[in-house]
């Protein structure tokens, strides 16, 4: 009988020692069992608590870890999720907007090389997107998806200050630009690919621009932290895309100009063409004064549309510092690149002043008083430190300028800052010095 009782309790000490171990795998991945001898007259469950205090302290800890962990797993799993399900919406847009068999893509091929495209076939702020309706309510999803992302984003950070927090939001602001890019892309090719008898629909198109512009914005200021301590004029603009509603707007209009000299640096690969660096449009002349190179056409300077080819060769990828200058009597105009002439001619616009009152845009070609634009005619690439002179600047001082000297001045009519600038559709900010980073 003794021996039947003591074998019950081995029985028993052994379920025990299977619960807890079982309890504590589920906790702490593999474990190992450690048998321990209990005399016959202690309670086992006593001598089990007993036994075990020493580890209390650590599995605390242990658990307290643990727990940190899943939180950030739940995190990252939330964002892949979004990420998942904005693929997926992405795809249907994408679907949605594929032309049927037998269609052509784009439109016709025009002829001629001309600047202008026949009225009526250009896709134009006006006109905005020729895509589908449903189209644009799932790029209206998508950005809000992306809004509400970066709304996590902002959460996360201020909750978190650890070094884990860092690299996650490093690699969910990653994921949130390559996505921002993936549908610039889509509207881009939905605009191109659509079929042009199709209504479109202006205020649900200026919704999905006014929401990528705000995302934009506050990416920009998550991942720019040092931008309080920058200075105004030490940023660059970047239109990565060929698209009509990427842009940036200079807050003041020029004054009535009987001279004149424009300077920038630039850099750019696109082909054909680089596109429209500026235009400065004024009531009743769309083209008062652009700078375009348009299809396989040279660079062009255009004042009162009347027209001068100019001698620049910029788009090597690499960066370059442009100038014109021309004064209206005999219409005389220079170019420079690099600080050095490339070029010069009169009768351009001869003793035609520059009028005021307009609207001056960088990226875009106006077409209309501050719209119109066209995205075959829209600038590609990075842009810094455009300034506007209301007279011609000698060699000299444009050289000062291409070189970075500490003499180079600032345009008095227009002068680089940030807040003398708008930015609309996408287009971003980057922080740029000249001659430091230059290729």
């Amino acid at each position: 009988m003794e021996a039947q009782a003591r074998g019950a309790r081995w029985r028993l000490l052994a379920l025990c020692c299977c619960f807890l171990a079982e309890g504590w795998a589920q906790d702490f991945g593999q474990t190992q069992f450690i048998c321990t001898s209990v005399p016959k007259d202690v309670d086992l469950c006593a001598a089990t608590l007993q036994n075990s205090v020493p580890g209390e302290d650590l599995k605390s800890t242990v658990m307290q870890l643990r727990e940190t962990v899943l939180q950030q797993k739940e995190t990252i799993m939330n964002q892949k999720e979004t990420i998942r399900e904005l693929t997926s919406k992405l795809a249907r847009c994408e679907s949605q907007s594929a032309p049927e068999a037998g269609e052509p893509r784009g439109g016709g091929g025009g002829g001629g090389g001309g600047r202008r495209k026949e009225p009526g076939s250009k896709n134009t702020m006006g006109d905005v997107s020729r895509g589908p309706t449903d189209t644009l309510t799932q790029l209206s999803q998508t950005l809000q998806s992306l809004k509400q992302r970066l709304e996590n984003l902002e959460q996360f950070s201020r909750n978190n200050s650890s070094v884990q927090a860092n690299s996650l939001k490093d690699l969910l602001q990653s994921k949130i630009d390559d996505l921002e890019k993936q549908v610039l892309s889509r509207v881009n090719s939905l605009e191109e690919g659509a079929k042009p008898g199709l209504r479109n629909d202006t205020e649900q198109r200026a919704r999905v621009e006014s929401t990528l512009t705000s995302l934009h914005q506050r990416i920009t200021d998550l991942e720019k932290g040092q931008k309080e301590n920058r200075p105004l004029d030490k940023f660059q603009l970047t239109f990565p895309l060929r698209t009509n509603y990427m842009y940036a707007k200079v807050k003041k209009s020029l004054p009535e100009m009987y001279a004149f000299t424009v300077c920038m640096w630039i850099k750019s690969n696109a082909s054909p063409g680089v596109g429209t660096p500026f235009s400065y449009a004024v009531p009743g002349q769309a083209n008062e004064l652009v700078l375009i190179e348009w299809g396989s056409n040279p660079m062009e300077i255009l004042i009162n549309d009347k027209v001068a080819k100019l001698p620049f060769l910029i788009n090597d990828g690499k960066w370059h510092h442009i100038c014109v200058t021309w004064t209206t009597r005999d219409g005389v105009w220079e170019a420079f690149q690099d600080g050095v002439m490339r070029g010069s001619g009169e009768n351009l616009a001869p003793y035609h002043p520059i009028k005021p009152q307009g609207v001056l845009v960088l990226g875009q070609e106006q077409d209309t008083l501050g719209g119109g634009f066209d995205a075959t005619q829209a600038f590609v690439g990075d842009m810094a430190n455009f300034h506007i002179w209301d007279r011609k600047l000698t060699v000299g001082e444009i050289y000062n300028l291409a070189t970075c000297s500490s003499k180079a001045q600032v345009g008095n009519v227009f002068s680089w800052l940030e807040t003398s600038i708008e930015i609309y559709g996408g287009a971003s900010k980057w922080t740029f010095e000249a001659c430091r980073q230059l290729n």
